[in-house]
């Protein structure tokens, strides 16, 4: 099963991630991991609420081949720097293009002529989002509204930086109209993740379900391999505190900070970390099995 969409910013050949998350363009890497967690508890299989059989599989194959490859992109910090560096590009490839560019929804059309285009693109995202994931049958669709916000964001942008801006043409004369400069050959393929990535990718997606015990074997088994890899001891961090054991978190989360102060997955795990404490110099009363991050956002039994 595969997943097309040719609206907004995928008319370029670009893989608009972004709108798969239903993020703005600004967003933190904190905020996309959270609506990461958020989309991966709806579609994941047991924990979506569909009770239709099709509907089910469809959600596992949005999680697997649309939603986690988007997340991806970010989750690695080299990754996700190339991406902006493809972005801000693609945003002076917009420019160029305008005219040839189709904006169809009605919702990117008010943002062409917001007098605030700022505060108008985080609202109507805001609002797209919230419905994103009601259905899975109209989970592109959505996509595809929230990419072309995204596209007439970046044309409202350019603007306001001094480039001329003309609003893209209905869909109908798109369609009629000669491209003005040629298109640019697409970027080369990613290199493939190396088989330690590919275990931290594994068990960030355990991690998602709560399967936290798995994912510690798949993160001890990446730490013989690449014993420095900063990502690892993070994700490691995280995993033990999921399955509150503060502990064994503890050397891990340290570890990662030594190897890169800004590792984003070590600096969540020792927020965490902190949180704990601080619940438990209060004493709360009975804290439930499978805290933690994951756990904090999912909740439920670990499996």
């Amino acid at each position: 099963m595969s997943f097309e969409v040719k609206q907004g910013l995928f008319q370029l050949g670009f893989t608009d991630s972004h709108a798969i998350l239903g993020v703005p363009l600004n967003a933190e890497f904190s905020d996309i991991r959270k609506r990461y967690t958020r989309i991966a508890r709806r579609l994941h299989p047991d924990t979506c609420p569909f009770k239709n059989p099709e509907e089910k599989e469809l959600a596992k194959q949005l999680l697997a081949k649309l939603v986690s490859p988007a997340y991806n992109r970010f989750s690695k910090e080299s990754e996700r720097k190339e991406y902006e560096l493809l972005l801000k590009t693609l945003g002076e490839r917009v420019v160029k293009e305008q005219r040839n560019l189709q904006v169809q929804s009605d919702i990117a059309k008010q943002l062409l002529t917001a007098a605030n285009y700022q505060q108008t693109y985080e609202t109507l995202l805001e609002q797209l989002a919230q419905k994103q994931f009601e259905s899975p049958q109209k989970v592109l669709d959505v996509v595809g509204e929230i990419s072309e916000l995204n596209q007439v964001y970046l044309l409202r942008k350019a603007a306001k930086s001094g480039s001329t801006v003309a609003a893209p043409p209905p869909a109908s004369e798109a369609k009629k109209a000669e491209p003005e400069t040629p298109t640019p050959a697409p970027p080369p393929p990613p290199k493939k993740d190396s088989a330690v990535e590919q275990a931290c990718n594994r068990a960030e997606k355990l991690m998602a379900i709560q399967n936290y015990a798995q994912a510690i074997l798949e993160l001890k088994d990446a730490i013989r391999q690449e014993p420095e890899n900063s990502r690892c001891h993070g994700l490691l961090g995280l995993a033990y505190l999921g399955q509150n054991q503060p502990k064994l978190a503890t050397p891990h989360i340290k570890r990662a900070l030594q190897l890169n102060p800004k590792q984003p997955e070590a600096l969540e795990a020792k927020k965490q970390l902190e949180k704990a404490t601080v619940s438990k110099d209060k004493k709360s009363p009975q804290q439930k099995p499978g805290g933690g991050l994951f756990g904090g956002l999912f909740g439920g039994k670990k499996k």
